[in-house]
Parts: C-alpha cells; sequence; structure tokens
C-alpha cells in the first residue's frame, strides 16, 4: 500500500513558495480575500436588489398610475358613450322627423309639379274643350237653320284659335279643320224657301187634280138658252153639238192602270185628295224641322198615291208629277256637310292629355 501524501489542490500552489514559509499564513491571506469577495458579491447583490427593487416600485407606481388613468379614461368613456348614445337616439329622432318631413316635402313637390303640369296643360285642353264645344253646337244649329253659316264661322273661330295657341300638338286639328272649311265651301246646298213655295203650289193643285174613273162635269143647263144677240139657226147649231156631246158621254171608255182606282167612289175621291194634302204637308213640316228622312218617306208615298189614284194624261196631274219629282230630286242636296275630321282630330287631342 502506498504510504506517501498525496498532493491536493489546495497544497499544489504551496509548492511555488520559498523554502521556509508558514503554511497557516497564505491560508489565512486567502481566506480575507475569499471574504472580501464574499461581501463584494452580497453587496453587488444588494445594490443590483436595490435597484431591482427601485425599478418595481417605479413600474408598480407606473403601473397605478397607469390603471388610475385607465379607470379615468374608462369613465370618461362611459360617459362618453352614454353621452354619445343620447345624442345617436335624438339623432335618429330628428332623423326620423327629417325623413317625415322630407316625404311630406316630396309629396308636395310631386303635388306641385303635377298643378304645374295641369297648368300647363289646361290651356290647351280647354281651348280643345271649348272648340269642340263650340262646333258641335254649330252643327245642331246647321241641322236646325239648314244653313252652313253657323258651322263654317265656328270652323273659321276654331282654326283662328288653334293657330294663336301655336302648339304643336294641335297641327293635325289644324288641318282637319281647314279640309273640313274646304269641304263645307264646296257644297251646294238646295234652297229650302224655294222647296217650300213647290210644295205649297201641290197642296193648293191637289184638290183640282182629276181622278182616275172621275165622272165628266155635268153642262149647266143655261147653255141651252138662247141669248138675245143668237140668231136661231145658230142656237139650232149649238144645240146639235150640245146633244152630240151628251151622247158621247153617255158611254166613256177609258183605260186605268190600277185597278183600286177604278173601285174609289166620289166620296173617297174627297178623302184621296185630303190624304195627298197631309202627306205633302207633313213633307212640309219635316223639311222645316230638318227631317229630311221623313220628306222623302211622306214625298215617296205622294209620289205613289198620285201616280196611282190620279188620271196621268190630266194636264195638272202632269204638272203636280213635275213639281213632286223636282222636290225630291232636290232634297239630295239637303244633306248637310258633316265634319268628322274635325270632331276626330279634336277626340284625339283630347285623349293625348
Amino acid at each position: 500500500m502506498n504510504t506517501e501524501p498525496s498532493v491536493t489542490a489546495a497544497t499544489a500552489p504551496l509548492e511555488g513558495l520559498p523554502v521556509g514559509a508558514p503554511v497557516h499564513a497564505s491560508e489565512g491571506h486567502r481566506g480575507t480575500q475569499y471574504l472580501w469577495a464574499v461581501v463584494g458579491i452580497a453587496l453587488l447583490a444588494l445594490v443590483v436588489s436595490g435597484l431591482l427593487w427601485q425599478k418595481l416600485a417605479s413600474i408598480q407606481e407606473q403601473l397605478a398610475r397607469q390603471s388610475a388613468d385607465a379607470g379615468a379614461q374608462a369613465t370618461e368613456a362611459r360617459a362618453t358613450a352614454r353621452q354619445a348614445q343620447e345624442l345617436a337616439m335624438e339623432t335618429a329622432a330628428k332623423l326620423a322627423v327629417t325623413e317625415a318631413r322630407l316625404s311630406e316635402v316630396s309629396l308636395q313637390r310631386s303635388q306641385l309639379e303635377e298643378l304645374m303640369q295641369s297648368l300647363s296643360r289646361s290651356r290647351d285642353e280647354n281651348l280643345v274643350v271649348d272648340i269642340e264645344s263650340a262646333v258641335r253646337l254649330a252643327q245642331q244649329q246647321t241641322q236646325l237653320t239648314g244653313s252652313l253659316e253657323p258651322l263654317l264661322a265656328a270652323l273659321k273661330s276654331a282654326e283662328m284659335r288653334v293657330t294663336r295657341a301655336a302648339q304643336p300638338r294641335l297641327t293635325p286639328l289644324q288641318r282637319a279643320i281647314a279640309r273640313d272649311v274646304a269641304r263645307i265651301k264646296a257644297t251646294a246646298l238646295a234652297d229650302t224657301p224655294a222647296l217650300l213655295v213647290k210644295l205649297d203650289e201641290l197642296v193648293l193643285l191637289a184638290d183640282e187634280l182629276p181622278i182616275a174613273n172621275a165622272m165628266p162635269t155635268p153642262h149647266a143647263n143655261e147653255a141651252l138658252k138662247r141669248k138675245p144677240e143668237e140668231t136661231v139657226a145658230t142656237w139650232w147649231v149649238r144645240l146639235g153639238l150640245l146633244v152630240r156631246d151628251e151622247v158621247r158621254s153617255l158611254v166613256r171608255v177609258s183605260r186605268i192602270e190600277d185597278p183600286d182606282a177604278a173601285l174609289l167612289s166620289p166620296e173617297q175621291s174627297f178623302f184621296l185628295r185630303e190624304n195627298l194634302k197631309l202627306k205633302l204637308l207633313n213633307a212640309r213640316l219635316g223639311l222645316l224641322s230638318r227631317q229630311i228622312d221623313s220628306v222623302r218617306s211622306d214625298l215617296g208615298a205622294a209620289s205613289v198615291s198620285l201616280g196611282r189614284y190620279f188620271d196621268a194624261s190630266s194636264r195638272k196631274t202632269q204638272t203636280a208629277s213635275a213639281l213632286l219629282l223636282q222636290v225630291r230630286g232636290q232634297l239630295k242636296a239637303l244633306d248637310l256637310p258633316r265634319v268628322d275630321d274635325t270632331l276626330a282630330a279634336l277626340a284625339t287631342a283630347a285623349a293625348g292629355r
């Protein structure tokens, strides 16, 4: 077993010391150094701890201050939020009121625009209505009077009013009025008073028209008497002629086209003439009232009666037939011209409002 003393790490440094130095003195010196190192480290740790404590205190103070500031800011934020909420509610209420007023203003504006448009169109529409009323009234007056002057005057007045209006939408109406005016000016109407005179002549002539089967008029007895200035020979000659005519009248041969005329009695002949006069008078009244269709019907019935029951070979019957034919021919010129173009243009203008 090795009995040599081992060299340790603590004793290793002592190998460099001079021979003869005491070992316990160097150990005390090293202990002092350790002590001072420990003290220094402790002081350094104390200083560091103080600095850390100071820094921690400042951090705590800063955190406390920041916490207080944050609390104050939170309180102020809550107050601001409350104010903002109240302001938002007030703003919402004001916005609702404003929207209600805006809708009311929009409604009023739309109504005002409609009113302005109606006012801007009312002039033209009133013009169209006035012209239509005037034209229809003039047409009625023309039908009642048989004169074209009221209708022509109404159309000319309407044309002047449309020209003064100077509206493009009324241009078709102006052209239609011009066409109707030209057509009316080119129309030739029958003379109504002349037709009335001819009807009066026919009524007066009806009493003198011979019936187709009428008996000859008997000679007066005074014709057989001798006149003072007449000689006897002349009287005998005249007497012979009267006897001859009387003998000839005993037998009468005539041709009657309608068998109904041969069956008329003298009493019926009176009513036949009265019926003819009644038809002529009805035609006259219809002509005065501008009932042209009724006039044509009555004159047609009178013409049929005249040709069926009256003597066609008589000069008076022929005269009456000629007058009746003239009246019926002139009735075609009594048809008044219509203003359909103008009325259609007025309806179109009124529908385009």
